[in-house]
C-alpha cells in the first residue's frame, strides 16, 4: 500500500511539474509566436548576467514582478471570496490532469504502473466535472469584486462555458459509442488498432465531425481569442479587473493550463494519445510484415514522447489561432454555440448511433 502511494505521489509530481512549467513556457512561446506573426522581435530585454536566452527570462521576471506587487482588495469587496477565486480556478484546472493518461503501462519487476495519476473508469466524466467547476472561480471573482464590469465578465464566462460545454459533451458521445467506454486509457488502447492493416483507428478517422465541434467548443472553454469575451479588454475589461499581483497571474496561469488540458484531450480522444503507429507493447509490427522488438521501458518512453509531441503541436496550433482570428461579438459567440455547434453535435451523435447499431463499434 505504501509503495503504491509513493508511486502515485511521484506520478502526480511529474504531471503537475510538467503542466505548470509548460504553462510558464507558454508565456514565452506566445510572445515570440505573436512577434513572428506580426513581424516583430518580441520580448528579449530581460537578462541574467548579460545572457538573454532569446527572451526566455521574461517569464521569470513576470513571476518575480507579480509576487512582489502590492495585493489590492477593493473597498467593499468580499475579501474571503476575492482571495479564493483565483485559487479555485488554478486548483480545478490542475486536478483535471489527474485523469489524463500520458502513457501506457510501465512494468518494473513485478509491479505494473499505469502512466496516469488516477486510473478512473469514468475518467471522461471526471474531467468534465473538474472543467465545469473551474467556472466557480470566474463567477466568484466577478461577484466578490463588487465591480459592475467584473460582474459582467463573470456572467459572460458562466454563460459561455455552459453553452459550449453542452456542445462539447454531446460531440464526445460519438467517440464513446464507437469505442464503447468512457475510460480514457481504454479509448487510447482501442485507437491502437489498424484499418486494413495500415491506417490507425484514431478518433480523427472515426469521428472527424466530432473533432471539429470538440475543438471549437474546447477553445471557447479556454476563454482565449477568438472566444475571450469574458475578458475582452476593449469591452468590459474582464472578471479579473480588480485583481493585482500573483492573484491576477493565477487567472492567466489558468488560461494556459486549460489550453494544455484541451490539447491533451484532443490528443487522447482523436489522435491516439500515447499510441505510435504500428507500435505494440512488444515492439513495432509493420504492415509489410517486419517486426522490430523493443523493451517495455522503450515502449513506455516512446508512448510518453508521442503524447507530448502531439500535445505540443496542438498548443502551437491554438497559439496560431489566437494571433490570427479576430474576436467574436458576444451575440455571434452565443449563436455559434447554440445554433451552430449544438445541432451539428446532436446530428453527429444520432448518425453515429445508427452506424453503431447497424455495423457495431470498436470492441
Amino acid at each position: 500500500m505504501m509503495e503504491l502511494l509513493i508511486i502515485k505521489f511521484v506520478l502526480a509530481g511529474i504531471v503537475f511539474f510538467a503542466a505548470l512549467n509548460l504553462a510558464g513556457f507558454h508565456t514565452w512561446v506566445e510572445r515570440k509566436q505573436s512577434a513572428l506573426i506580426q513581424d516583430r522581435i518580441g520580448a528579449n530585454r530581460a537578462d541574467i548576467f548579460g545572457f538573454r536566452m532569446l527572451g526566455m527570462f521574461h517569464g521569470l521576471a513576470d513571476v518575480l514582478k507579480m509576487f512582489t506587487k502590492e495585493d489590492i482588495v477593493p473597498l467593499g469587496a468580499d475579501k474571503t471570496l476575492h482571495n479564493l477565486a483565483p485559487f479555485f480556478s488554478v486548483f480545478f484546472a490542475l486536478m483535471t490532469f489527474a485523469g489524463i493518461p500520458f502513457g501506457d503501462r510501465l512494468i518494473i519487476g513485478d509491479r505494473v504502473i499505469e502512466l496516469q495519476v488516477a486510473h478512473i473508469d469514468a475518467a471522461l466524466l471526471y474531467i468534465f466535472a473538474m472543467l465545469s467547476l473551474c467556472v466557480y472561480g470566474l463567477i466568484l471573482a466577478g461577484f466578490a469584486s463588487r465591480n459592475n464590469y467584473s460582474l459582467l465578465g463573470g456572467l459572460r464566462a458562466t454563460a459561455q462555458m455552459i453553452s459550449y460545454e453542452i456542445a462539447l459533451g454531446i460531440s464526445l458521445l460519438g467517440v464513446i459509442m464507437v469505442y464503447g467506454t468512457i475510460d480514457l486509457a481504454e479509448i487510447v488502447r482501442a485507437q491502437g488498432r489498424l484499418i486494413g492493416g495500415w491506417i490507425p483507428l484514431w478518433g480523427i478517422v472515426t469521428q472527424p465531425v466530432a473533432f471539429i465541434v470538440f475543438l471549437a467548443a474546447a477553445l471557447a472553454e479556454t476563454k482565449r481569442i477568438p472566444f475571450d469575451l469574458p475578458e475582452g479588454e476593449s469591452e468590459i475589461i474582464g472578471y479579473f479587473v480588480e485583481y493585482s499581483g500573483m492573484k491576477f497571474g493565477m487567472f492567466y496561469l489558468t488560461d494556459f493550463l486549460e489550453t494544455i488540458v484541451v490539447a491533451s484531450l484532443s490528443t487522447t480522444l482523436f489522435f491516439g494519445g500515447w499510441q505510435v503507429p504500428y507500435l505494440m507493447p512488444d515492439g513495432f509490427h509493420f504492415p509489410w510484415g517486419g517486426v522490430w522488438p523493443v523493451s517495455n521501458l522503450v515502449y513506455a518512453l516512446l508512448g510518453v514522447a508521442s503524447f507530448s509531441v502531439k500535445g505540443l503541436a496542438f498548443c502551437f496550433v491554438f497559439m496560431q489561432l489566437r494571433w490570427t482570428l479576430p474576436r467574436f461579438r458576444y451575440d455571434q459567440l452565443m449563436s455559434l454555440g447554440w445554433k451552430g455547434l449544438f445541432p451539428i453535435a446532436v446530428a453527429n451523435a444520432v448518425a453515429t448511433a445508427m452506424l453503431v447499431v447497424f455495423f457495431g463499434g470498436v470492441r
